[in-house]
């Protein structure tokens, strides 16, 4: 057999739907095939999770506009809507956490990703009947969810498939750019919605009162949009994405992590920068619209989320080159200076406040919050990998084999059940902007409750793995 066709028939051999052979930290095996079926992975998991954070996070722009368009809701009960996505998304994220291990990566996508389009029809239906009630609007959001609990499974099921020295990159590059869907989607909802996209298949528009005049639009396009390549993104991920054999672990086995103190710790410092991230992009927009009524500002809310989703691969990248500790703990430092900011420039009593330093400041928190999203995950696995190496240290090549299995196991489920963890914040946030407004009449006291939270994350950040003689420096 030739060269070439010997190299041909390995490459075969390795990439199958389910990999049995799978050694990322074995450089000869990467090069030749492995670099090539984790970037194919990654590249369709990528758009499916940016789809995913679409479908999540939608309530953020279609709150806004639903009682210009008749409906009678509360400042209080839209942003109940705004936060319903978040509570049940997060709720999902802790059994999405486990999927990967026991479906396989490849299966869990397409499944995943297709169920989608449930609450996108949904509401494309709902917002064109009139006596659509409260009650079903809420669990169209709680169905949206479905996007926030995708994110759990996508990043454990790219943990696997990258060797330790790049998966600080991989792993924010998958997070940075799906969590990017949600300045997609909070650019694109306004533009789609003022055209007959679909046709008579989309039906028909809905008359918006808005600046004293009103205009025809088709509300229906926030959800409607996204279908198609809902339907092309789930196609794709069940015919070229791979599960992996040595992936597969029950429950039991993944269960372990909540015995470690680490996974907790991890949690609670990913909860301040991812729940920051997707708790400030969820009430961003409606933030904005109670605060400065008088500014056209929610045409500026994408911006936030997508510089928060641009960054966070830099911060992966930041914590690859100078470790995960060092950049989460000054991060933190500038998270808190952010927040004070915003609160300044915000109205007070007869001062109207500043919009621009208002957007200024949240645009320095949306950095902070996505380059903390890429270094504490960087700090999971390799936290994981540290203490599975001093417990098998010095009993033999095989203990050490199976502590990398472990290690990347355990790894994998901490990143789902802390991005589960983290995720409530797209429900604590805009919650306690709502309940903030209603007891005080402004948002302050809730971001006040933020920057003490921060501070705790600092001494955790410092105490555990940034000071000299850190339990896990990292």
């Amino acid at each position: 057999m030739s060269q070439g066709k010997k190299e041909a028939s390995e490459a075969e051999k390795v990439d199958k739907p389910v990999l049995t052979d799978w050694r990322p930290e074995d450089e000869e095996f990467w090069e030749a095939h492995g670099k090539r079926i984790a970037s194919r992975n990654l590249w369709i998991s990528i758009p499916s999770l940016l789809l995913a954070f679409c479908v999540w996070l939608v309530w953020s722009m279609v709150a806004t506009r639903l009682n210009g368009i008749g409906f009678d809701f509360t400042t209080n009960e839209l942003f109940w809507l705004t936060a319903l996505p978040g509570l049940s998304g997060a709720t999902l994220r802790i059994f999405y956490s486990f999927m990967v291990p026991i479906f396989g990566g490849r299966r869990w996508t397409a499944i995943s990703t297709l169920s989608l389009a449930i609450p996108a029809v949904w509401m494309g239906l709902a917002v064109q009947d009139p006596t659509t009630t409260f009650t079903e609007f809420a669990l169209i959001g709680i169905l949206c969810g479905f996007g926030g609990g995708n994110f759990a499974s996508s990043m454990a099921n790219i943990s696997f498939f990258y060797p330790k020295a790049q998966l600080g990159t991989a792993l924010g590059l998958n997070a940075g750019l799906g969590n990017l869907g949600v300045s997609v989607m909070q650019f694109t909802v306004p533009i789609v919605i003022g055209y007959a996209i679909f046709g008579a298949l989309g039906g028909d528009p809905v008359t918006l009162q808005a600046d004293g005049g009103t205009r025809e639009i088709y509300l229906q396009n926030a959800g409607y949009i996204w279908v198609p390549f809902i339907l092309l993104f789930a196609v794709a991920a069940w015919i070229w994405m791979n599960d992996i054999a040595s992936a597969k672990a029950s429950f039991k086995d993944q269960a372990v992590i909540f015995r470690r103190k680490h996974q907790w710790l991890m949690s609670w410092l990913y909860i301040a920068t991812f729940g920051s991230f997707i708790g400030y992009s969820a009430g961003f927009p409606l933030l904005i619209a109670n605060q400065f009524p008088a500014v056209e500002g929610v045409q500026y809310a994408f911006l936030g989320p997508m510089v928060g989703a641009l960054i966070r691969p830099v911060g992966g990248w930041m914590a690859d080159k100078l470790g995960g500790a060092s950049v989460t703990f000054w991060n933190f430092v500038v998270m808190i200076a952010a927040v004070f900011g915003v609160i300044y420039f915000l109205p007070l009593g007869d001062s109207a406040g500043s919009f621009w330093g208002f957007f200024a400041m949240f645009m320095v928190l949306f950095v902070t919050t996505g380059i903390g999203n890429g270094s504490t995950f960087r700090m999971i696995p390799v936290i994981f990998r540290t203490q599975h190496e001093r417990w098998s240290a010095g009993k033999g090549g095989q203990a050490e084999q199976e502590a990398v299995r472990n290690a990347n196991k355990e790894s994998a489920a901490t990143l789902g059940f802390s991005s589960a963890l983290a995720a409530y914040g797209a429900f604590i946030i805009p919650k306690s902007y709502g309940t903030a407004i209603s007891l005080t009449g402004g948002p302050a006291a809730a971001l006040y409750a933020f920057i003490a939270f921060y501070f705790t994350c600092l001494a955790v950040t410092w105490w555990f793995y940034y000071r000299k003689n850190a339990e896990v420096p990292c």
